[in-house]
């Protein structure tokens, strides 16, 4: 019979010693990431058994460092010496989380070595990365204008921006992670993620930082699949110290693409590696997407970026004439922001109009200048409607101010509109219903819902409430 906790300490002492020459041989770095999450399990006779964290850590050991380990327990434990793996596996239930594979020849592809077969590995080509090229190197793909100067703060930002700065000034030191920032088009969501990523370069220059579009980390793993290179396609993910993903609700519907990613997340997460997910909606609320990964979307911070309101939308126009080096009158920048209501970036289109117009016809920048370009501009975008228009027209109707909407009262005359606000909203906008909640006083989710069918229901039975 044998003595599982002799046996234990027996596998801890041999891979001690392997550790001490594979460590000799590889980079720190590498050491680290590949090496310290691998744990002695048993050893009976010359098998040793290892435990790893992932089938994707088990394949990158196989295809990278198997003649080195094999060097190793050559050494240690001699000729005859046969490795064995212990996978974790994702599971609903705490038990029966690890599969044991069966030993098997080096040369194939299975989860089980046994180091006394000759094996020849073909050396792979990283296709994002010179090999071994220096971290330092890795193009980030980070707009330098994106920058936390450059970013206008407001109420309908404020908590991601917070979120982020602190991200970016205590990495690895906050319960952010991830952060998930969501929002309609055009609301700063970029802006705010790629200035996580230039801040952490400024700060700790040593640090992997990589911003990427959903729908290009779509393309790079059909193309890695295609040619077979998936081990590469992970392994370079793996390595980043802080992952921006930009516009995640590209991959619904993608499930090999979000299995990868997830597998990518939980690597990164594991070894206390920032993310950061833009989204045009909340997890939740994301169509077509695996539940596990939902869930991890949720580990760290959900932030909704809300459509800024005027004073903010004049920031934004303010901070824009700044970087531009150009004098605006303000009764301009006023005008620009009470009429375009919708999105940052429509505000800053509009600006930017107005400046090159003067630049190029040589005209003073005044209100009569902006409102020509400004309703010429807004004939030409596709004018999404916001909770904020819904906001207006609604307590215009009902003579009432928007502050009052916010007021915790039961009654009717507040109430009512309130919730014919929140079911427009939620029909006729992308908002979340946190985010319609939130502009309303603050409500919660199961609130609205509420609304929205009380509003129906008086559709269908109150004459005088359908003329509304």
């Amino acid at each position: 019979m044998v003595d599982v906790k002799h046996s234990k300490m027996q596998a801890e002492v041999v891979w001690t010693r392997c550790l001490g020459f594979i460590k000799e041989n590889v980079s720190e770095k590498n050491y680290e990431t590949w090496f310290t999450a691998i744990k002695p399990m048993e050893l009976n006779d010359s098998k040793l058994l290892i435990q790893v964290p992932s089938m994707f850590f088990y394949e990158y050991i196989e295809e990278h460092y198997i003649d080195l380990i094999k060097k190793a327990m050559e050494l240690i434990i001699g000729k005859n010496a046969v490795l064995n793996y212990l996978i974790e596996v994702e599971n609903s239930s705490k038990e029966n989380n690890k599969i044991k594979l069966p030993n098997i020849s080096v040369n194939t592809k299975n989860p089980a070595v046994n180091v006394t077969s000759n094996t020849h590995h073909s050396k792979s080509i990283n296709p994002f990365v010179i090999p071994g090229i220096k971290k330092i190197q890795i193009d980030s793909h980070l707009n330098p204008n994106y920058s936390f100067d450059n970013f206008a703060e407001g109420e309908c930002n404020r908590l991601a921006r917070n979120a982020a700065y602190a991200i970016a000034e205590r990495l690895g030191q906050t319960a952010f992670n991830p952060l998930f920032t969501y929002g309609g088009v055009g609301l700063g969501k970029t802006h705010l993620a790629q200035a996580i990523g230039i801040e952490v370069k400024k700060r700790y220059p040593d640090k992997i930082v990589l911003y990427v579009q959903a729908d290009r980390f779509i393309s790079q793993y059909t193309e890695a699949v295609r040619e077979n290179r998936q081990n590469d396609f992970v392994h370079f993910y793996q390595v980043v110290d802080v992952l921006i993903i930009d516009d995640i609700q590209f991959l619904s519907g993608k499930e090999k693409t979000q299995e990868t990613f997830f597998h990518i997340f939980n690597h990164l997460h594991q070894l206390q590696k920032q993310l950061v997910i833009t989204s045009d909606r909340a997890p939740v609320d994301l169509p077509d997407m695996m539940e596990r990964l939902i869930s991890r979307f949720k580990w760290g911070l959900q932030a909704d970026i809300t459509p800024p309101d005027y004073e903010t939308r004049k920031k934004i126009l303010q901070k824009k004439i700044e970087i531009e080096g150009i004098a605006i009158p303000d009764e301009v920048v006023s005008y620009i922001a009470q009429s375009i209501t919708t999105s940052v970036r429509e505000l800053e289109g509009a600006l930017i109009s107005i400046m090159a117009q003067s630049s190029i016809n040589k005209k003073e920048i005044t209100v009569e200048l902006a409102k020509q370009i400004v309703d010429k501009f807004a004939r030409n975008i596709n004018r999404e409607i916001t909770i904020d228009m819904i906001q207006k027209i609604v307590c215009e109707y009902f003579n009432l101010k928007p502050e009052e909407l916010k007021a915790k009262t039961r009654r009717r005359e507040i109430v009512q509109p309130r919730q014919i606000i929140m079911y427009f909203a939620k029909k006729y906008t992308k908002s979340s219903l946190q985010a319609i909640g939130a502009m309303c006083g603050g409500k919660d989710h199961s609130t609205v819902l509420h609304a929205c069918r009380n509003v129906e229901d008086l559709k269908q039975t109150d004459k005088r409430f359908r003329i509304y």
